[in-house]
């Protein structure tokens, strides 16, 4: 014989319900930083001397597969940063002449950098105002990594999906 449904009533035993979720931990959201960004993506950077030429910098870029390196003294100190475009600027100058220039003559010497406790949307905001894709990050005056622009949207992107997961699965329950 079928049971009817009977509403739960003052004196039923209370369930023991195990939940996995809750509202505070649904819709807690921690800010993205550069140190979470360099945990998830390696601390590894490719670098190159002031005296070195082009060449060798324009053949590193390509079998690395990067856009930017950093530039740094013997004792690793961070003197500049050589990018894509500060090659393809030098030649339309200096066409035919370029790849034996140094790199000196040509990196970017005032270098924005970040530091790892900075937020991922300051950071995003800088790149997109300077007009720059690769920042190096910064601390105690050693250099710790470098992220790109592709790297914060792709963060933030994850981040993304991640809290539109637990919405979903706040509605669902």
């Amino acid at each position: 014989m079928p049971i009817s449904y009977q509403a739960p009533m003052r004196g039923d035993k209370q369930r023991d319900t195990n939940v996995s979720q809750s509202a505070k931990s649904n819709l807690a959201t921690e800010m993205g930083t550069v140190r979470k960004l360099i945990d998830r993506k390696g601390g590894s950077v490719f670098s190159i001397r002031p005296d070195d030429t082009l060449r060798t910098a324009v053949e590193v870029l390509r079998d690395k597969r990067i856009g930017a390196l950093v530039v740094t003294d013997t004792d690793g100190m961070l003197k500049g940063i050589l990018s894509e475009r500060d090659i393809v600027r030098k030649l339309a100058e200096t066409p035919g002449q370029t790849l034996p220039k140094q790199v000196s003559e040509v990196m970017t010497h005032d270098v924005e950098v970040c530091s790892p406790d900075e937020a991922l949307v300051s950071v995003l905001r800088r790149m997109t105002d300077g007009r720059f894709r690769h920042m190096p990050v910064v601390a105690d005056d050693k250099l710790l990594g470098m992220i790109t622009i592709g790297d914060v949207v792709n963060f933030r992107l994850n981040e993304l999906e991640h809290e539109a997961l637990q919405l979903k699965q706040m509605i669902v329950g």
